[in-house]
């Protein structure tokens, strides 16, 4: 799903490994480096990749943002002049009747059902399953083992934590952040923290 040239990693953290790993998943892929504004940052130590340039800097080949922080990763979107990859781990479960945004990330063992909709820069983590007719907003984060039951409206710009579980059916607006291992049983609004069992606002 890559084309061209080598992959560009558009930060070189612990996530840029993640992504890397996925990409060579695909036989046909290559990592042609790291931007970064860390001199050595930890993805060009494990992979043995060279650091290309800083995080908002331009390099050939077709880049892919591999931050976790939302709104590092939207100044990286923003700036980034060229082309966007795509990159879906071999070991990840899609369906044949679904979309993945330009920069989007699906990891290894996730699992994405038929007539998702998953937009721009979106990751759906690790072991992370997005049920059925699901809409998924650009630069949202699925964290790992994460549940979307069927047709859930996530907006963009959204951190769903590592566990959380989001009920069929609920909308959750731009901006939000779900804690992790939340059960969200009702809509969450733009902008609001939800947390707990049954997820209820944190913001004041």
């Amino acid at each position: 799903m890559i084309g061209g040239g080598g992959l560009v990693l558009i930060g070189g953290g612990g996530h840029a490994v993640v992504v890397a790993e996925a990409a060579w998943s695909l036989a046909d892929t290559a990592v042609a480096g790291v931007l970064d504004d860390v001199d050595e940052p930890l993805a060009c130590q494990e992979l043995g990749v060279p650091r290309l340039g800083g995080m908002l800097d331009q390099a050939e080949g077709p880049g892919i943002v591999c931050v976790g922080d939302l709104a590092q990763r939207r100044r990286a979107i923003e700036s980034w002049e060229g082309v966007w990859a795509r990159v879906v781990h071999d070991y990840a479960a899609v369906p044949t009747r679904w979309t993945l945004g330009e920069g989007g990330f699906v990891g290894v063992g996730a699992i994405v059902m038929p007539a998702c909709d998953i937009g721009p820069h979106a990751i759906v983590n690790s072991g992370a399953i997005v049920e059925h007719h699901t809409s998924i907003g650009e630069n949202t984060h699925v964290g790992p083992g994460a549940i979307l039951g069927g047709g859930c409206l996530v907006g963009h710009d959204v951190l769903i934590g590592l566990g959380a579980r989001v009920l069929p059916g609920v909308s959750i607006g731009n901006g939000a952040t779900i804690g992790a291992g939340a059960v969200v049983i009702e809509d969450v609004r733009a902008g609001d923290t939800v947390a707990g069992v049954p997820a209820r606002s944190v913001v004041g």
